[in-house]
């Protein structure tokens, strides 16, 4: 997927948008009306039924064609409980089928990385563009997005309120689109590399935004992703700025998280030392589904979101001038959130779930704490021991600190409650030389959890 014959590729049709219009970006897309699929933040018809649906290839007829998709459906699906929701859409000349087995880096890479993040706890889609593409030809490719989710939300359980859309490049660019037209469907885009190509029909209204974009890319310039992210900045009410981006040869990323934006609707900015690429890695000019920090990093960014019929409060509520680098030192949770400074109330009972992913030397682990005791815990923090030679380099949904022996992961302002029985999932990325295991003991307010 990062061959050069690509880039040039994604180069030619970009020019041919800019320079002959043959594709429309503002009145390409279809109506911005939602569909029946995309009503009111609640689960879907599709929560109760035993579901006809099953993971793997599917079709459908829309806009007078046959479009094809692939859906993943989490294991072990529980047809009581509302999903998360994740639409990734691919690249020019890429594929449904390559987003979905991760291409050439595997599994570790499938659905941009995050599919494996996800522990079973989200669906997936990959749509097929046409001619391996996203021109959306008078909402073509919106339509298709929306008779895809309408199909999938009759017959599976879906939390409305937990839709997300990423793609890179050309799969950018429709995400972008789909931020545009579809705002009050989507809670949050990932927008990788992307251009204004598939359109902007609406683009007026607040959506949670991360853009993600190299310094010097050479198919589609930074500026590209930095209109775009502007867009958002104004729509979100967000303080405008120049963010601080990496200088060339210093192969670092920055993140920076805008201030002063609509509660619930961040905008994040991660700008990368590296070309035309979705899977950069500090410290050098390769590129690895497997060693990449972009996954870890939107999958921070999506799951910063709570259900319910509210956006959740944004990161950037608290304003900070400052822009963070990520990776550091000592990892940190979603950009600006900080943790509770005194946790207080519940009884501390509490069940710990841990779930490892590894590769040669580094690691994701999924946390789930569930609150087994009566009352609400208001402010938490969970310690636990990492195994010797594993060091965090990257967390969500929690503030960690130190990176490597005892470590104590502390909530972040939007996950500090945790009502008698609610689970709340934090997760890490990690280096190792050798020993891949999971802590062994784990304990929330001091408390010994149960270990599932």
């Amino acid at each position: 997927m990062r061959q050069r014959s690509i880039f040039t590729a994604v180069a030619a049709a970009a020019l041919l948008v800019l320079s002959t219009g043959r594709m429309a970006l503002s009145d390409s897309l279809g109506a911005t009306t939602p569909s029946s699929a995309s009503a009111a933040a609640a689960a879907t018809s599709g929560c109760g039924k035993t579901p006809a649906l099953r993971s793997g290839s599917q079709t459908i007829t829309t806009s007078g064609k046959s479009r094809s998709w692939i859906l993943r459906i989490p294991d072990n699906y529980d047809n009581s409980r509302p999903y998360r929701l994740i639409i990734a859409y691919h690249w020019l000349n890429g594929t449904a089928q390559i987003v979905d087995s991760g291409g050439s880096d595997g599994s570790v890479w499938a659905y941009y990385g995050l599919k494996q993040l996800s522990n079973n706890s989200t669906i997936f889609i990959a749509p097929q563009g046409i001619n391996n593409g996203w021109g959306n030809s008078n909402g073509e490719d919106l339509t298709f997005t929306d008779d895809v989710l309408r199909l999938v939300e009759n017959d599976l359980c879906v939390d409305t309120t937990q839709r997300f859309a990423m793609g890179w490049s050309y799969g950018g660019a429709m995400s972008f689109a789909v931020a545009c037209a579809r705002p009050t469907i989507f809670r949050a885009v990932a927008v990788y590399s992307g251009a204004q190509l598939s359109g902007c029909n609406g683009g007026t209204q607040p959506v949670a935004y991360m853009g993600i974009h190299g310094i010097h890319d050479s198919v589609l310039n930074i500026s590209n992703g930095r209109q775009l992210r502007d867009r958002f900045v104004s729509n979100n009410g967000c303080t405008p700025m120049s963010p601080r981006e990496p200088s060339q040869g210093s192969l670092t990323h920055i993140i920076t998280a805008y201030s002063g934006c609509r509660a619930g609707y961040p905008v994040v900015w991660a700008a990368f030392d590296g070309d035309h690429t979705p899977s950069p890695n500090d410290g050098s000019t390769s590129t690895s589904g497997a060693r990449t920090w972009t996954s870890a990093e939107v999958w921070k960014f999506f799951t910063q979101f709570q259900s319910g019929p509210s956006p959740s409060p944004s990161p950037s509520a608290s304003p900070s001038s400052s822009p963070s680098a990520s990776p550091s030192a000592s990892p940190s949770a979603s950009p600006s959130a900080s943790p509770s400074p005194s946790p207080s109330g519940g009884s501390g009972a509490c069940r710990v779930s841990a779930t490892v992913n590894a590769w040669n030397n580094g690691l994701t682990e999924q946390i789930a704490i569930t609150n087994t005791g009566s009352s609400t815990v208001n402010g938490w923090s969970l310690t636990f021991t990492l195994p010797s030679g594993q060091t965090i380099t990257n967390g969500w949904n929690a503030a960690y600190s130190p990176s490597s022996g005892q470590v104590t992961a502390r909530n972040v302002g939007y996950n500090g409650t945790m009502a008698p029985g609610s689970t709340t999932e934090i997760g890490f990325q990690a280096t190792h030389t050798g020993n891949a295991a999971k802590p062994t003991a784990f304990a929330l307010n001091g408390n010994p959890c149960t270990v599932a």
